[in-house]
C-alpha cells in the first residue's frame, strides 16, 4: 500500500528506502516507525526498537508522536493515505469495475513483494495478533479493511447502476472474492513469494473473474 514519503497523483513516487535519517526529521522518524510497525506488528514493535530505529530518545518520541498508540495510528494513516494507497488510487481512478479490480489486485500485490519495503500489507498483517490491552489497535485495523470492502462494494454497484454489471450481480459475493484474494496475496508475500508469483494469482483471480460475475447472479 505505501510506496513512498511523497505521494503525487500525476506520476511515479519514490519508493520508501531503509535507514536511519542522519537527523531527526518527523515524517523520516514516522517512516521508520511505519516500517517496523509493518514488520512486526503493534505487538511485536517494542519502545526501545522504535526509539533505535527512528533515531530518537524516548521523551522525544512521546514529544512528536505522543503514545505508542498514538504512534501506531499515525503510522496507518501515513501508510494508507489515499493518494499512495494501490486500493484507493484504482477504485477512485479506473475506468470500469473489471479494471478496478484488476489494478486493486496487480498493484497491491506488486507493493507488497516489493524488495526495499516490508512485505505484504500492514493493515492487513498487523492485525493476527494482539491482547487485551491492544484491542483498540486491532479494531482500528479491521475498520479500515472494512472501509476498503465498503467502497469496493460501492465500486461494484455503481458498475451495476450502469449497465457494465447485470442488475442481478451479487456485489456482496463478488467483494468477498477480491478481498479474499488480496488478503491471501498479502500472506503468499510475507510468506515469500515474489512479484512474478503474485502476478501469477492475479492472472488466475481475473481469469475467473467473469466466472465469479456469473455465479454471483444465481
Amino acid at each position: 500500500m505505501i510506496r513512498s514519503r511523497q505521494a503525487s497523483p500525476s506520476g511515479p513516487a519514490e519508493p520508501l528506502r531503509r535507514g536511519r535519517p542522519r537527523e531527526f526529521d518527523r515524517e523520516a522518524a514516522l517512516i521508520r516507525a511505519v516500517e517496523l510497525f509493518w514488520e512486526n506488528g503493534f505487538e511485536g514493535t517494542s519502545l526501545k526498537g522504535l526509539t533505535k530505529a527512528m533515531g530518537i530518545s524516548a521523551p522525544s518520541l512521546y514529544a512528536a508522536f505522543g503514545s505508542k498508540e498514538d504512534l501506531f495510528r499515525e503510522a496507518v494513516e501515513f501508510y494508507n493515505d489515499p493518494q499512495r494507497s494501490p486500493t484507493a488510487r484504482a477504485l477512485r481512478d479506473e475506468p470500469s469495475a473489471r479494471a478496478a479490480v484488476e489494478a486493486l489486485l496487480r498493484e497491491n500485490a506488486r507493493s507488497y513483494a516489493d524488495p526495499q519495503t516490508p512485505r505484504g500489507c500492514l493493515i492487513v498483517l498487523s492485525a493476527t495478533t494482539y491482547t487485551p490491552a491492544s484491542t483498540g489497535m486491532r479494531d482500528l485495523l479491521r475498520d479500515l479493511r472494512d472501509r476498503d470492502r465498503r467502497d469496493l462494494r460501492l465500486r461494484l454497484d455503481r458498475a451495476v447502476a450502469d449497465g457494465e454489471l447485470s442488475g442481478s450481480a451479487d456485489t456482496s459475493a463478488l467483494t468477498g472474492y477480491v478481498m479474499t484474494v488480496l488478503h491471501g496475496l498479502s500472506t503468499q508475500a510475507r510468506d515469500g513469494a515474489d512479484a512474478s508469483t503474485l502476478d501469477a494469482i492475479v492472472d488466475l483471480a481475473m481469469s475467473g473473474w467473469e466466472h465469479a460475475v456469473r455465479q454471483s447472479r444465481s
